[in-house]
């Protein structure tokens, strides 16, 4: 019953409007994330620049705690996944996805910013949450979206990926699945329980290590399979517009598997992004939007990229999970490649679990804003962590898709129906067009 109705909500109808939104988006705004590149890399770089002297949390933090929600266990098994279902040409998809999904995250972070509030003591209503109730005057959908956020951060953004952790570690080390669950609740409590300044603390070391780590590995393997780039490049845009893979028996596989992924990986249309993104101390919309734009392009157009290529240029079989990676790795790791893998995994795994605290205490305190709430909300979170070591998950995989599909509803309604406030910096021009209003 779960499978069915997870197969009702993540249709082509949910998929094409999630791409389509982001198509409106992008001619909106004169394909801002092509044309205003240079000042979009000049803006997020100034920023970066003024953090020392910023108060409150750096946009550094924040990057990275928004990052870590997205690039995680999705950018190594969401690959092998889109790549065993659709092919090599899932990853055309997979580009699209990415590219017309930077407009999706810009306007989600555009509007956060733009409509969020605080209440005399300081408390925060940001968030996809905020638009949809001061935007668009509809606090049931504010409501409702701050549900299933809660919903899908339990799951997706904190079982399944303990589960991922658990699983690669005693595959690799011999760790008992309960150790790696009393390990990650306790690791938590300690980074979460001071609330996004110190979960930022965490990931702005500790994700920049997994993902440099895990890229550098990927090129390497990729450099040695060099002869071959041509011919997977070649696949890959075959397999795209192969009429067998979009149109034929597979009723585009290819197709479906690349958006469905993409969107898994980067979770643009989600709104995951404005969730953390409006807790940063400034008030310049657009620089939020920028910096979002830059983690999607990381997230799926340089990692997810460098993982299929590090499959397919390897020649490996392609299967579900990380055993493709863990393959590929081994042509520059030999036996120890499944032991780096593992630890990467874990990394990635937690980096996601912090990401996905931030934005579940973002949507609970727009519920509520008593701090007893936003604790027990912490405790929880901690106790799930290690529920998910050593449970049998297969339901709640199914269930975080459902809250995530939930989730894109409203937020896509708000995108569409506020899409007047979605704008290009006013100081950002465009050839003849001047300045874009």
């Amino acid at each position: 019953m779960l499978e069915r109705i997870n197969g009702y909500i993540w249709n082509a109808g949910l998929l094409t409007l999630l791409l389509g939104v982001g198509v409106l988006l992008t001619l909106r705004t004169g394909f801002f994330q092509i044309r205003g590149i240079g000042y979009i890399l000049k803006s997020i770089f100034s920023s970066l620049k003024k953090d020392k002297k910023a108060e409150g949390l750096s946009q550094w933090k924040i990057c990275t705690a928004a990052l870590s929600a997205s690039m995680g266990t999705g950018n190594i098994v969401g690959v092998t996944a889109a790549l065993s279902i659709g092919g090599a040409g899932a990853i055309f998809w997979m580009w699209c996805s990415a590219f017309f999904g930077m407009m999706l995250t810009y306007g989600e972070n555009v509007l956060a910013v733009r409509f969020r509030k605080r209440d005399g003591q300081g408390s925060l209503f940001g968030g996809p949450m905020a638009y949809l109730r001061y935007g668009l005057g509809a606090k049931p959908l504010a409501v409702l979206y701050a549900v299933f956020c809660i919903l899908a951060s339990f799951g997706m953004g904190n079982m399944t990926q303990s589960s991922a952790a658990a699983s690669a570690l005693e595959e690799a080390f011999s760790v008992p699945p309960l150790v790696t669950g009393i390990l990650l609740a306790v690791l938590l409590a300690a980074a979460v329980l001071g609330g996004l300044r110190s979960v930022g603390s965490v990931t702005q070391l500790l994700l920049p290590l997994a993902a440099a780590g895990y890229m550098l590995l990927a090129v390497w393997v990729i450099v040695l399979h060099g002869d071959r780039i041509p011919s997977v490049l070649g696949e890959i845009f075959r397999g795209a517009f192969d009429f067998r893979s979009v149109g034929g028996g597979a009723a585009g596989a290819a197709v479906s598997a690349g958006l469905r992924h993409g969107v898994f990986s980067n979770e643009a249309g989600l709104g995951s992004s404005a969730l953390i993104h409006s807790n940063a101390s400034g008030d310049d919309r657009y620089l939020q939007g920028m910096w979002s734009i830059f983690e999607v392009f990381l997230d799926t157009m340089v990692c997810c990229t460098l993982t299929a290529l590090a499959v397919l240029t390897s020649g490996v079989p392609v299967t579900l999970g990380a055993g493709p990676i863990a393959a590929a790795f081994s042509a520059v790791l030999g036996d120890s490649a499944s032991v780096v893998t593992a630890v990467m995994i874990s990394l990635f795994a937690v980096c996601t679990m912090l990401g996905w605290c931030c934005c579940g205490e973002t949507a609970v305190s727009s519920l509520s804003t008593r701090r007893s709430v936003l604790l027990a909300y912490r405790g929880a979170f901690c106790i799930c962590a290690g529920l998910g070591a050593v449970g049998t998950l297969s339901s709640v995989w199914t269930l975080s898709d459902i809250a995530n599909g939930l989730m894109a509803v409203p937020n896509l309604l708000g995108l569409l129906l506020l899409m007047k406030y979605i704008q290009t910096p006013p100081e950002w021009k465009i050839g003849r067009c001047g300045k874009i209003r």
